[in-house]
Order: C-alpha cells, then sequence, then structure tokens
C-alpha cells in the first residue's frame, strides 16, 4: 500500500494553499507597469497584461514599452520574488521583441506558485543593461 511522505504532503498542501483563493476561478487577469530595473538611468513605460488560467496553466501575455535605451535582446518572467527583488528565470518569453509583442506561455508547477502568490516580473533585456532595463511586477486580478 503506497504511503505518501510527510515532504510530498507537504509540498502538495503548500501548492493547493497558494492556489485556494483563485481555486474557483478558471482564467484569472495580470498585469504590471514597466519601470526601470537596478542601475538603468532610461526612463522606461509601458506595461504587462494579459490572464493566466488556473486549470490549463496557460499564460497569455501582451508586453508593450517605450523608453528603453535600445532594442531589447531577451525578455523572461522571473520569480519567485516581491518588489524589489532579483530572482532566476521561471519562463523564456520568445522573440521577436518589439512593443505589442504578445503569446501563450505554460506554466509548470513553480511558476504558477510564484505567480499566483505575486512573486513574478517581466524583465526586459537591452545590449547596455543585460542584467535587466525594465522590470514590471506582476499583480494578479480575478
Amino acid at each position: 500500500m503506497f504511503m505518501p511522505s510527510r515532504a510530498s504532503l507537504a509540498g502538495a498542501a503548500a501548492l493547493l494553499l497558494a492556489a485556494a483563493p483563485l481555486a474557483h476561478a478558471k482564467t484569472v487577469s495580470i498585469s504590471g507597469q514597466f519601470a526601470a530595473e537596478g542601475s538603468a538611468t532610461s526612463q522606461p513605460t509601458g506595461h504587462v497584461t494579459g490572464s493566466f488560467d488556473t486549470i490549463t496553466r496557460k499564460l497569455t501575455y501582451k508586453i508593450t514599452y517605450h523608453g528603453l535605451s535600445g532594442p531589447v535582446k531577451a525578455a523572461h518572467f522571473h520569480g519567485p520574488a516581491a518588489p524589489g527583488q532579483t530572482a532566476g528565470v521561471l519562463l523564456p518569453i520568445p522573440g521577436p521583441y518589439h512593443t505589442g509583442m504578445h503569446g501563450t506561455l505554460t506554466a509548470n508547477d513553480a511558476t504558477t506558485k510564484a505567480l499566483l502568490a505575486g512573486q513574478t516580473y517581466v524583465n526586459l533585456h537591452t545590449a547596455k543593461y543585460p542584467m535587466g532595463e525594465a522590470r514590471a511586477q506582476i499583480s494578479v486580478g480575478q
């Protein structure tokens, strides 16, 4: 007879608790406003909008931006991280990179947990600021 370990039960419980406030919702909205990241001296503007399907884990996004030092060379969803904190890449955003870019990605367990907890951000990387020039902390709504 299979007996789950305490660690596997605790992990499953943590994931359920993170999703509990939104468990009744199939699709939630996401949004975030761009601001300068780290040492960037530019004045980026723009936003990330989209939706997240909590059942299929499909993350649909649209990214609009202006005021960067040059073309975007890479873009990612990062996390888990609260505002002001940095974190590794959760989901790479495929190019080509231009204002108005949009697409759909599939989230794994870690990305789902971070996203629903409000601990993800989109980072736009340029040649002048390879660690990130613009950051939009993602908020989740209903």
